[in-house]
């Protein structure tokens, strides 16, 4: 198999794999918000819940259901913002498995992906990370 990527491009693709995966596996947890409610623990991302108050007419009484599941419908997530988040997050997930992903083809197919075009993803995903990282630091 002839690669267009370097030793340095090789590690990158697979760092970007790693990273998508992990980004991919957080988005789909439900596990962005724990705390407790009615004296059970909870736990809640953009789209999956565990643990949920429900309303019990028979007995007229709120109780917590014990298990995870998405929302019902895309409505029923708690917020716009939340509903946001998770289009968002989503689409960015989709995003960077699509480019990691073909980062890794680049490692099995030549001519796939340029020096150039490398060297600049690289340079681009380290200046994302550089600043992202800097907001939080007050930086």
């Amino acid at each position: 198999m002839a690669s267009s990527l370097t030793c340095a491009g090789v590690v990158w693709a697979f760092l970007s794999f790693l990273c998508a995966a992990a980004s991919c596996v957080g988005f789909f947890m439900p596990y962005w918000l724990l705390g407790s409610q009615l004296e059970k623990s909870v736990s809640f991302g953009t789209f999956r819940r565990c643990s949920y108050p429900v309303r019990d007419e028979s007995r007229q009484m709120t109780v917590m259901v014990e298990q995870c599941g998405r929302y019902a419908s895309f409505q029923a997530i708690p917020s716009a913002e939340w509903r946001i988040c998770t289009v968002v997050t989503g689409l960015g997930c989709g995003l960077l498995l699509l480019v990691a992903l073909t980062a890794l083809m680049g490692c099995c197919v030549s001519e796939l992906i340029s020096r150039t075009v490398g060297r600049v993803a690289g340079g681009i995903q380290f200046l994302g990370g550089k600043c992202s990282c800097g907001e939080g630091m007050g930086v």
